[in-house]
């Protein structure tokens, strides 16, 4: 298939380097959790180099989304009581959801930038439909604690969140380059997960924050080498003299200081600052444009904020969308609900095109979007529970996330991986783990195989 392509304008960029002689930046550490500060390391992959893509934008529908209403919608209406779209790009082999069609929000300003209905780009969307957490289980796990624990870090109590995976997979490039920005965590913290020779890897948390009120003060980029030095050794007194239960608090403080001061100038541009209404075009779009498309909502500001990173090396922006938990009343509020994740979809299908890429290309050429969740929904072969909603079991309902990914590395319109029938979605064809999922996309960054989870063989089609 043809995948969108988009071709560069010519507009002024704000480069990583050009902020180097700004003032630097406090922080507090409550505000800004610990960063690691690379060191030696041995693992020669390398964001860019050994990968397929650069960014991965992995998105949580928050709650536990039913995802055959609109990713596997050609299932009984037992599993998918809204329907099929139709209006579909000829060549799409998944079943688009009816509920993808809904696009309130388009006007003729949007229509203009690029955005329409969800389902008219359905051939640029691929869907694995049977991604499960545990394959071999006897059935699926449809607790919100453990299912959540599995969706951030591939276990239950898991020591390592899968953006820790990423920080630590892509140690090298921290080496090579020590003004790329690591992976990011605008959501739940549990995707930041570090304990034991993890911990040294934990990604930066910013739930709810944005660096739009970040100012300049006590950092100086310039300072000599032995006032660094100082600052080390004090450092290293200080934690000494506390007690042993004491030091990884004491720790955290100390690195998210480096950290700041390694990363101050970029917090303190402009183009971090997504809430500015600024009019200045970076990597092809403003702020101001970039607001109008995404609307006013939580997953607006994190995704206007998880671009503008991407355009300082940063490899990886999680966050979670929405509120899908609806035991009652789902058949009128899951429709209502869709409007905001539709906008965000069709929002990102516009807009990466038309983003320039600092490498060259645009930021489609470069960037993979990933939605799931810590399960999907039932209604034991209803339409509806009793209260117009659906909850969350042990059967195939619950435990297949029929997962979309697009993005310029992905073909889209596909099926990966086993399909499912449509009388009692039973899987017919290879079904792969959800670590399986994270496995293909870590080594799709180019991330150092040690951080794979072990046993779970990569999805070969997905990139295909």
């Amino acid at each position: 298939m043809t995948r969108a392509k988009s071709k560069p304008k010519s507009s002024p960029r704000l480069g990583r380097r050009s902020f180097l002689k700004l003032s630097g930046a406090a922080i507090a550490a409550t505000q800004f959790p610990h960063v690691w500060i690379p060191n030696q390391a041995a693992a020669q992959a390398c964001i860019g180099a050994a990968g397929t893509y650069k960014h991965l934008l992995f998105i949580r529908l928050n709650g536990g989304f039913r995802f055959p209403v609109a990713f596997n919608a050609n299932v009984s209406g037992a599993y998918n009581p809204f329907g099929s779209a139709s209006g579909v790009p000829s060549g799409v082999d998944w079943g688009v959801g009816q509920l993808l069609t809904r696009a309130g929000f388009l006007n003729d300003a949007l229509r203009e930038a690029g955005m329409q209905p969800v389902h008219q780009s359905a051939d640029r969307i691929t869907v694995m439909p049977t991604v499960d957490h545990e394959p071999t289980a006897p059935s699926a796990d449809g607790n919100h604690t453990t299912g959540l624990e599995r969706y951030l870090t591939g276990y239950v109590n898991g020591e390592a969140g899968f953006f820790t995976r990423i920080y630590k997979g892509l140690a090298t490039c921290y080496e090579q380059d020590p003004l790329k920005l690591p992976p990011f965590v605008l959501g739940t913290s549990g995707m930041a997960r570090g304990i034991g020779p993890w911990a040294p890897f934990r990604p930066p948390v910013l739930s709810g924050a944005t660096f739009d009120r970040f100012t300049g003060s006590a950092f100086d980029p310039d300072n000599p080498p032995w006032w660094t030095e100082m600052l080390e050794r004090a450092d290293q007194r200080m934690l000494e003299k506390q007690h042993p239960q004491a030091r990884g608090v004491v720790d955290t403080y100390v690195q998210t200081r480096a950290a700041v001061q390694q990363y101050a100038a970029i917090f303190g541009s402009e183009a971090l600052k997504v809430q500015n209404n600024g009019t200045t075009p970076i990597d092809g779009i403003s702020n101001q444009e970039l607001a109008a498309i995404f609307g006013n909502s939580s997953e607006s500001t994190n995704v206007r904020l998880a671009l503008r990173l991407f355009g300082f090396g940063c490899p990886a922006v999680y966050f979670d969308q929405g509120g899908y938990d609806y035991h009652s009343g789902e058949e009128n509020a899951l429709p209502n609900a869709m409007e905001r994740l539709n906008r965000l979809l069709s929002g990102l299908l516009a807009v990466l095109p038309r983003m320039q890429h600092p490498d060259g290309g645009t930021y489609w050429d470069h960037t993979i979007v990933v939605l799931g969740s810590e399960f999907s929904r039932t209604a034991r072969g209803q339409r509806f529970n009793s209260a117009n909603g659906s909850d969350h079991t042990g059967d195939y309902s619950t435990r297949f996330m029929s997962m979309p990914f697009f993005g310029g590395p992905i073909a889209g319109g596909r099926v990966v991986g086993a399909t499912t029938r449509a009388s009692d979605l039973a899987p017919e064809g290879t079904r792969y783990s959800y670590r399986s999922v994270l496995n293909t996309l870590m080594d799709g960054l180019g991330c150092d195989p040690s951080v794979f989870f072990p046993a779970s063989p990569g999805v070969p089609e997905l990139f295909s």
